[in-house]
């Protein structure tokens, strides 16, 4: 994130590289910068002689460079856009000698989703001393919960742990969706409001106290009643709780779990280091290493990988209702 600041602040100082060639996992900030650029290096004015958005299946490269070696008009630059240009992936390393002498007054910007330049070949060697090459890094799950709330912070707005975290369940790592859910939040909450599940819930849809947090919650307390009613949700609403998610989501609690029975170091801080989680839910992981020894631990994780196999109907017949009842009874007793 703080690459992206920097890549804008000098931009915004009129500090444009001749190529961008922004690539990785995570589009949602190859599409901010890709956006910015577009949105601000010419003006409105400007944009209708010297601006041009290309799509990588519609083009060849070197019909991109044709059109970056083009002088502007009445501007100081022309900005080319290559959208969706992992489509050329196949020839992109053609682009090698015009990326060894590119026309100073194009800005050609490519985004190329999903996928990253060989770090070995000519390609990326050239850009890298003549423009830009920037990876967009997918964040881990543990991460993400950190990411919105420093975006939140950005917008002076904040939001509780646990809201945060249903965010994440709800919608996984996709930085691109998170961040269109904060846009709607922002919209109809007043400035400086503390996002809580009970607003999660009314804006976003997501229930507050049937999801995969509280399911985890709840058997990490041995609250069976809790648990079971969790599950009766999922299975009268499939749709929004796909049982090899939650499968996925407790497997992942319980491999936790097992790594926070082997620490030496207990406090709170190391626990939340080494597990990933935020030192807000640490206490949660206490509880649950009371309720659950070692060897239990080890014992739930077969049992979980068993009911992911059965869950995509490898070697099973019965219905995902009586799939997590049959998990919860194992996992309870």
């Amino acid at each position: 994130m703080n690459q992206v600041n920097e890549i804008v602040a000098a931009i915004k100082n009129g500090e444009t590289k001749p190529i961008y060639f922004l690539m990785g996992e995570e589009s949602y900030y190859i599409d901010k910068i890709s956006t910015y650029i577009e949105n601000n290096v010419l003006t409105e004015e400007e944009k209708g002689f010297n601006q041009m958005v290309l799509y990588g299946r519609d083009v060849s490269v070197e019909e991109i460079v044709s059109n970056a070696k083009r002088f502007p008009m009445m501007a100081e630059k022309t900005v080319i856009v290559v959208k969706e240009a992992q489509d050329l992936s196949r020839s992109i390393e053609k682009l090698a000698s015009y990326a060894d002498n590119p026309q100073p007054s194009t800005v050609l910007v490519f985004n190329y989703k999903y996928k990253t330049l060989d770090k070995r070949k000519k390609l990326h060697k050239a850009i890298s001393k003549s423009g830009l090459v920037f990876e967009s890094k997918k964040l881990y799950e543990n991460q993400v919960a950190d990411w919105i709330r420093r975006v939140l912070n950005g917008k002076n707005y904040q939001m509780e742990p646990k809201a945060a975290q249903m965010l994440v369940e709800f919608l996984g790592t996709n930085l691109s969706k998170i961040s269109n859910e904060l846009d709607k939040l922002v919209l109809v909450l007043p400035e400086g409001t503390c996002i809580s599940p009970a607003q999660i819930e009314e804006n976003i849809g997501i229930s507050k106290d049937f999801n995969n947090f509280e399911l985890r919650k709840a058997i990490g307390v041995k609250n069976t009643v809790k648990a079971n009613q969790i599950i009766n949700y999922f299975s009268n609403n499939p749709k929004s709780n796909p049982t090899v998610m939650t499968i996925s989501l407790l497997n992942s609690y319980f491999t936790q779990l097992f790594l926070y029975h082997g620490l030496l170091d207990k406090s709170k801080g190391n626990v939340a280091k080494k597990l990933g989680v935020s030192p807000y839910f640490v206490d949660d992981y206490v509880m649950a290493s009371r309720n659950y020894p070692m060897r239990k631990v080890s014992q739930i994780i077969a049992y979980l990988r068993e009911a992911d196999v059965k869950s995509k109907g490898v070697g099973a017949t019965i219905s995902q209702r009586d799939l997590l009842k049959e998990l919860l009874f194992k996992i309870l007793h």
